[in-house]
């Protein structure tokens, strides 16, 4: 019996043993098709790459032309400081022969008495600052013939108009007062200018010239100021004791 249940123990052992696999030739044939990659983020700084490289290649680009500048083959109509003090004393040289011709206008139109001569006191000085001018051009050696101020043909522009508008005595005489006072603080703003460029050039003596046209241009503001004031005033109170009747 121990030998039977010992042949029986054997069977069952060789029954529960794993079944091999059939051989490769029978499995299942394997895809060869590739499957598609897939496709990774872009990062963060993609665009910002995309933006440096553009840039890069845009300063790439240009110089040439900036090696062109820095040999003096392009050419540049204002190199210096010196160029731009000429300039601008031609702006002012425009300017003041324009003024000389726009005086007469409004010293004709003012109603009051002090702004008329006022008016025709600042006529005389501005032929000064126009023979001034003459004076520098000579020094320096250049025409003061160049292009229109057209800021000034502006200003003076805007004044035409208020001559044309029909206004009480008071009103157009602070009409006008604005009109010259806006004047004066371009050819102040513009002697300034060019006084500080001659002090750093070294022209001691044009510098001199200048400061006193600037002074004279102060001057006569301040005096505008003044009349402001008071024909200001009595405009004002005209308009209520007309209102008041």
């Amino acid at each position: 019996m121990a030998t039977a249940a010992k042949n029986h123990r054997s069977s069952t052992t060789k029954q529960s043993a794993p079944v091999k696999q059939s051989s490769s030739k029978h499995s299942a044939p394997k895809s060869t098709s590739k499957q598609p990659a897939s496709k990774k983020p872009k990062s963060a700084g993609g665009g910002l790459g995309e933006v440096v490289s553009e840039a890069v290649k845009k300063v790439q680009e240009a110089l040439p032309a900036v090696g062109r500048f820095l040999t003096g083959e392009i050419d540049v109509e204002f190199k210096s400081l010196h160029d731009l003090f000429l300039k601008e004393l031609q702006d002012l040289y425009s300017a003041e022969r324009q003024l000389l011709e726009a005086l007469p206008s409004m010293a004709e139109a003012a109603h009051s008495s002090s702004l008329r001569k006022a008016f025709e006191a600042h006529r005389r000085e501005t032929e000064e600052h126009v023979d001034r001018l003459r004076v520098i051009f000579d020094d320096l050696q250049v025409d003061p013939e160049s292009k229109k101020c057209h800021a000034m043909a502006g200003l003076i522009s805007e004044g035409d108009e208020w001559l044309r508008q029909t206004a009480s005595p008071g009103v157009k005489d602070a009409g006008l007062i604005a009109a010259a006072q806006r004047v004066e603080h371009y050819e102040m703003a513009g002697y300034g200018c060019v006084r500080a460029y001659a002090q750093l050039l070294g022209h001691r003596r044009i510098a001199q010239i200048l400061q006193m046209t600037l002074d004279e241009e102060g001057a006569a503001d301040k005096k505008l100021t003044r009349l402001a004031k008071r024909i200001n005033v009595r405009a004002e109170r005209r308009r209520r004791s007309r209102a008041a009747k």
